[in-house]
This record gives structure tokens, C-alpha cells and sequence, in this order.
């Protein structure tokens, strides 16, 4: 007789050290390879501990809430013939498993036939008609032998089983202690056994898809990778009544000519912004921050953000100073366009100053935008709703629409961040100032 010595498992994930949170046997108690001895809980899953070997368990290394570290003694197991010592080959109780390729060579194979297989149940201390153990306890033999039918697999095994629709129930196994092997599945539809098809209804999914970021996504994410790690953000959200702007807004529409282009909000903004940054030249510039120069910009460069089937995608209203609302309204048709087509061209896509990111009305109540580097601001729209306002002696509808406008903070201050925005704001509430000549 020998003593063989269980040390705990490396359980992944660079865990060290693990909780013990159940046993499943007792010193005296008789084990069998491949049994369930012990589950043992991380930060991330609980994982079963299986029986490398069959013998009587003469010690057990720890307490049911313990910690155990990695490598330490967990169990002692007298054995017959010469003892030793291993690692067992932690099972896993609550982390889902991917699937592997279907294509498998026979390494992987080998190794997925290794794997632990299921639990088996806890102590034993008598046997059926069968000559099968059976566990100790208060729930009798029937409660044993439903533990017992359960087949014997890994998991890998069992996976290819439940995909396959393959009922393990009726499959031989020619492992040790009767394990269902690969080779056992392949001989059992080699027989001409159809596999049931796979239940319907609800079922966990185990499929990872992997989407290499190339192209574009791969511009935007550097983009803002660049952005969010170099640029200290300030976001000031300000709530605006544009009931007076959308009922101008409509009664421009109705009069419009064939040939102009609808109006949207936009076009006011840009107009508003025009006029802001004319009072407020720090907003509207870029920051070298490696050679440590701010360009202020006389010419206001307006980047309108455009969601494409590509991507995110910034089109350039250049001079936005020289066009008016019309105009404004035109080129940010074509500009869209041109970027969604992918026909713009890349002077269109380069060289703004500031940038307006609105999505339209999914536009939430409030946003935190990233800003477009090496801009120092942009200012993002969202959507408009009618809400009640208390006017001094009632309340009435209005339409409400927030700005959240961001700021590097680096070049521009709260005082200033907050005062370009509410000129914006008294231009948009009082629209007939948008089209006044300064």
C-alpha cells in the first residue's frame, strides 16, 4: 500500500490561492478515480476538484472556508501499489467552456479525453447488484444510482455530444471506469445511430466571434484612444428652450424654394457657433501639445460627426463664416453624403476647428464627447422634448434640448467653457440674433 498526496490545482486566471467551499468525502471514505473531492471558489468561478486516483482518503489539508494556496497539500489518498503526488485536474463548475474547432487533430484530442469528467456523487460505503459503490447518506441507493447513470465524459466529449444531439445515455465507453471517448462517438455513428435533434427553446450560447479592427475602425479607435489619453476633458451640459428656433425653423420649411435644402437645427448651431467663437477665439483652435503651441483659427472649420456604414466619419464645412443658414444646411447634405458613399474626398475629411456631434433623436439627455483631436472643443446636441416649464405663473410646454459640450482643459477654462456656451445659448433662444451683422 502507498500513499498518494492531492495538491491543490492551478485554477487559472493567476489566481494563487482558492476558498474551499465543500467536501465531497471524509477521512475513511473509500474514493474512485475521476470522483469529486472538494470545490474550491475564486473571485471568478467555483471549480470542482476530481480524484486522480482510487484508494481510501487517510487526511484532508483544510476547513470548509479556508484558503488554499496553489500547490499546497489538499488531500491524502492510500493507495494500492506505490504512492506519489499531482496536481489534480481542476473541473469547472460555473465557467462555460468555448467550444473548440471542428477540426481537431489528435493532439487536442488526447488532450480533451484527459479532461475530468463530471461529478460522481460524495462518499461510498456500499455497492448495488451491479457491484457499483454507492454513497453514504440519508437518501438511499435511488438517489445513488441516478448519480451513478450519469455517463462518464469530458467535457470537451460532452460538448461535441450536446451539439450533435447525441444522447451520451447510449453511448459505450471504452475508457477507463467506462469514460465516453471520442472514438466511442465516432464508432457509435458509424453504426448508423442517428443523433436526436437538439432541444429547442432556451440554451446557452458558447460562440466567440472575432472581428480583426482593421480600416477605418482601426483609425477611429486610434483616434480616440489619442484623444481621451492626452486631452483632459471637461463636459458642461446646459439646457436651452429652441421652442422660438423650431417654430422659425418650420416657418422658414414652409417657405423654402424648390432648391434649398430643409433646414435642420444644425445649421443654426453652426451659425450661433460662427458668431461664439468670434467673441471667443480660444474655442475655436488646435493644440500642438508636443511643440506646445495653441493655433487660434480665424476661419471656422465645422466638423459635423456622421455616422457611415463604415464607421464614424468627420466631414469638413470649411468657411463656415462666409455661408449662411442655407448654405450651411446645403453642405452638410453634401458633405453627409459624400462620407456615407464614401466619396469624399480627403481635404473633406480633414482640417476642422470645432466639431458638432449630434444623434439626431436618439440623441439622449445629456452626452460626454470625446473631442476631436487636436481641436480643444466640440459641442454635441441632443434631442429636443417638450417639457413643462414653470413661466412665474404656470406651467407651460416648451420644447427643451441640451448642449454637452466639451472642453480640453488644458486651453480652456470652466469660466470660458461655461460662457461659450451660454452665448450659444442666448443666440439659440433668441434666434433673430443669429442673423443679425455684428
Amino acid at each position: 500500500m502507498g500513499e498518494f498526496v492531492i495538491k491543490m490545482p492551478d485554477v487559472g486566471e493567476g489566481v494563487a490561492e482558492a476558498e474551499l467551499v465543500e467536501w465531497h468525502c471524509k477521512v475513511g471514505d473509500p474514493v474512485r478515480e475521476d470522483m469529486v473531492l472538494a470545490a474550491v471558489m475564486t473571485d471568478k468561478a467555483t471549480v470542482e476538484i476530481p480524484s486522480p486516483v482510487t484508494g481510501t482518503v487517510l487526511w484532508l489539508g483544510a476547513e470548509i472556508g479556508d484558503t488554499v494556496a496553489v500547490k499546497a497539500p489538499l488531500v491524502r489518498i492510500q493507495v494500492a501499489g506505490e504512492g506519489g503526488e499531482a496536481e489534480a485536474v481542476p473541473m469547472a463548475e460555473t465557467v462555460t467552456i468555448a467550444p473548440s474547432s471542428p477540426q481537431r487533430g489528435e493532439d487536442a484530442r488526447r488532450a480533451d479525453e484527459g479532461d475530468s469528467p463530471p461529478p460522481l456523487g460524495q462518499s461510498f460505503t456500499s455497492s448495488d447488484s451491479a457491484g457499483h459503490l454507492l454513497p453514504a447518506g440519508e437518501k438511499g441507493s435511488r438517489a445513488a444510482l441516478d448519480t451513478l447513470a450519469k455517463p462518464l465524459a469530458s467535457p470537451a466529449v460532452r460538448l461535441r455530444a450536446q451539439e450533435g444531439g447525441i444522447d451520451l445515455r447510449q453511448v459505450p465507453g471504452t475508457g477507463p471506469a467506462g469514460r465516453i471517448t471520442h472514438d466511442d462517438i465516432d464508432q457509435f455513428l458509424t453504426r448508423g445511430v442517428q443523433p436526436q435533434p437538439a432541444a429547442t427553446g432556451l440554451a446557452r450560447k458558447t460562440t466567440v466571434e472575432e472581428i480583426k479592427v482593421t480600416g477605418l475602425r482601426r483609425r477611429i479607435s486610434e483616434k480616440m484612444v489619442l484623444a481621451t489619453s492626452r486631452i483632459p476633458h471637461i463636459t458642461y451640459v446646459e439646457e436651452i428652450d429652441v421652442t422660438d428656433l423650431e417654430d422659425l425653423r418650420a416657418t422658414m420649411n414652409a417657405s423654402r424654394k424648390p432648391d434649398q435644402t430643409k433646414l435642420t437645427i444644425l445649421p443654426f448651431l453652426m451659425r450661433a457657433l460662427v458668431k461664439t467663437v468670434g467673441e471667443q477665439p480660444g474655442v475655436n483652435a488646435t493644440f500642438d501639445d508636443d511643440a506646445g503651441i495653441i493655433s487660434r483659427h480665424g476661419a471656422v472649420h465645422i466638423g459635423i460627426a456622421t455616422q457611415t456604414p463604415a464607421g464614424l466619419t468627420v466631414p469638413v464645412v470649411r468657411h463656415a463664416e462666409a455661408r449662411g443658414v442655407w448654405d450651411c444646411a446645403t453642405e452638410v447634405v453634401r458633405l453627409a453624403e459624400a462620407a456615407r458613399t464614401g466619396s469624399a474626398l480627403r481635404e473633406e475629411l480633414s482640417g476642422s476647428t470645432i466639431t458638432i456631434t449630434s444623434l439626431g433623436a436618439m440623441g439622449g439627455i445629456a452626452t460626454t464627447p470625446i473631442i476631436n483631436h487636436p481641436e480643444v472643443a466640440i459641442v454635441g446636441v441632443n434631442k429636443i422634448m417638450t417639457r413643462p416649464v414653470w413661466d412665474g405663473s404656470q406651467f407651460i410646454p416648451r420644447k427643451m434640448m441640451n448642449l454637452s459640450s466639451s472642453f480640453d482643459h488644458r486651453v480652456v477654462d470652466g469660466w470660458d467653457a461655461a460662457t461659450f456656451v451660454q452665448r450659444i445659448k442666448a443666440l439659440l433662444e433668441t434666434p433673430a440674433l443669429i442673423f443679425i451683422e455684428s
